[in-house]
């Protein structure tokens, strides 16, 4: 039996994902998904669930970090060596546009679902793997989590104070961005699907993630040969672009252009910074660029960040406050485009988390998400929307 359509208002009305995956990049994407309208069923081992439920901090003994990746998800908890269970999960399969997971490579082949069979007993099935290094290579076996791809990647030789020990970046970029990868494969997928009717593999590393964001760091390796290092909060291909001292908060100066940097020598009263040799060119200010930042903090000391913003913003130049988490989250702007939303959950109440920043025309945005799904709590509505029925501790149909 054909399985309901999610009953959030989205995009991916109409697809429906098998997700297997835990912790955090794998439900990071299937998340985005599920905000965007597609109907997430969540396959959990039965007892412990995603191991990420264990992770603090808890409101009510329910994991909020395992709330704020997978609100609004369904949960049936299947044992895959179960046969009955088997059976259930195979009929998901019959019903599914999408299947996810992120264990290493291997695992699901010794459950019995590799791609080979999955394309050959359900073909109009997208299959979605995401994993530290991917399904092939040398390294492919072997396990990876945020720290080590951040590390191997080069992400974190770039990250930090110059001099300063490894630093690793403040969120898990290492799995967020797969998580991204993983979500953009999944729609190029469905979207070839649409024309073809055949399911594809899709096959995201969270190491190739972060060689694919390394960015003006690659650019700069290959052209000179020098081996980039961190810089701190500056740019290391223009100048002025950092984070700059004043009376009382830092503040992040942004100019990419030498009309921007002469209205913002002027703004701030040094025209006199334009037109001094040692600062002429991106390049002269890249040479000088410690000079440069002293010349700009010895004014910009003299008053206050709120003074230096109003000035810098009404000349339409790029700069921006330095928030923590908290201010960041109470910025008029945030709360303006609803990127904090409330999680609507009899378990853990009202708790506030990130929103969906994708915005699409007709498509309603939700101030409330959630609820989040108990282990296997969705299991009796699921199995009777398949036509199946519950036999003790396995399921059968």
């Amino acid at each position: 039996m054909p399985l309901k359509p999610s009953t959030v208002v989205g995009a991916l009305n109409g697809v429906t994902i098998i997700d297997l995956t835990q912790v955090l990049a794998g439900p990071y994407a299937s998340m985005m998904l599920a905000d965007m309208g597609a109907r997430v069923i969540k396959v959990e081992n039965p007892g412990l669930g995603d191991i990420s439920r264990a992770i603090g901090p808890h409101v009510n003994g329910q994991s909020v970090y395992f709330a704020s990746l997978n609100r609004g998800k369904q949960s049936i908890a299947l044992d895959l060596k179960n046969e009955d269970d088997i059976r259930i999960f195979n009929a998901l399969l019959d019903e599914a546009d999408v299947l996810m997971e992120n264990f290493k490579p291997g695992a699901m082949a010794r459950l019995g679902y590799d791609w080979d069979r999955i394309h050959r007993d359900w073909p109009h099935l997208i299959y979605s793997a995401t994993s530290g290094f991917g399904h092939t290579g040398p390294y492919s076996p072997r396990p990876a989590f945020d720290m080590v791809v951040q590390a191997m990647g080069g992400i974190m030789s770039v990250t930090g104070q110059p001099d300063g020990p490894p630093t690793r970046v403040g969120s898990s970029i290492g799995d967020i961005v797969a998580g991204l990868f993983t979500c953009n494969g999944v729609l190029s997928a469905l979207h070839q699907r649409n024309k073809s009717g055949k399911g594809m593999f899709v096959d995201v590393a969270m190491l190739d993630s972060q060689i694919a964001i390394l960015e003006n760091a690659i650019a700069r390796y290959v052209t000179t040969g020098e081996i980039p290092g961190p810089l701190g909060a500056r740019h290391p291909s223009i100048a002025p672009f950092g984070v700059f001292d004043t009376a009382d908060d830092p503040i992040v100066i942004a100019t990419i252009s030498e009309a921007q940097y002469g209205l913002m020598t002027g703004t701030i009263g040094r025209p006199d910074l334009a037109t001094n040799p040692l600062f002429s060119s991106v390049d002269e200010r890249l040479e000088n660029v410690d000079v440069l930042k002293a010349e700009l903090e010895a004014t910009l000391k003299n008053h206050g960040a709120e003074y230096w913003l109003e000035k810098l913003e009404a000349n339409g130049l790029p700069c921006g406050p330095l928030n923590n988490v908290a201010q960041a989250l109470s910025n008029e702007q945030v709360l303006a485009r609803n990127m904090v939303v409330s999680l609507d959950d009899p378990v853990v109440g009202h708790v506030e988390m990130a929103g969906n920043p994708i915005k699409i025309s007709g498509i309603p945005d939700p101030a409330t998400r959630g609820p989040v799904p108990g282990i296997g709590s969705d299991r009796q509505d699921i199995l009777k929307e398949l036509g199946l029925t519950d036999s003790g501790n396995a399921s059968a149909i």
